[in-house]
């Protein structure tokens, strides 16, 4: 049961940091979403991770939320 933990909280770091580094470059909003939806979705098949569409722009939503703080 701890594994998962770790798991969860090394996909957790892995996406908000890759989010941050997409969020730093110069774009217009819409291109830095569109790289933030396109980089999860890679993570997610690499990883084996079955998420809905609409589950992936709800974990983008959540990532621009704590980044614009």
């Amino acid at each position: 049961m701890k594994s998962l933990g770790y798991i969860g909280a090394f996909l957790g770091g892995a996406i908000a940091g890759a989010a941050l580094g997409v969020l730093m470059a110069p774009e217009k909003g819409s291109e830095t979403r569109e790289k933030i939806t396109e980089a999860v979705e890679d993570f997610l098949k690499k990883h084996n991770i079955k998420l809905n569409r609409k589950e992936v722009g709800d974990l983008v939503d959540d990532i621009q939320d704590v980044t614009e703080d």
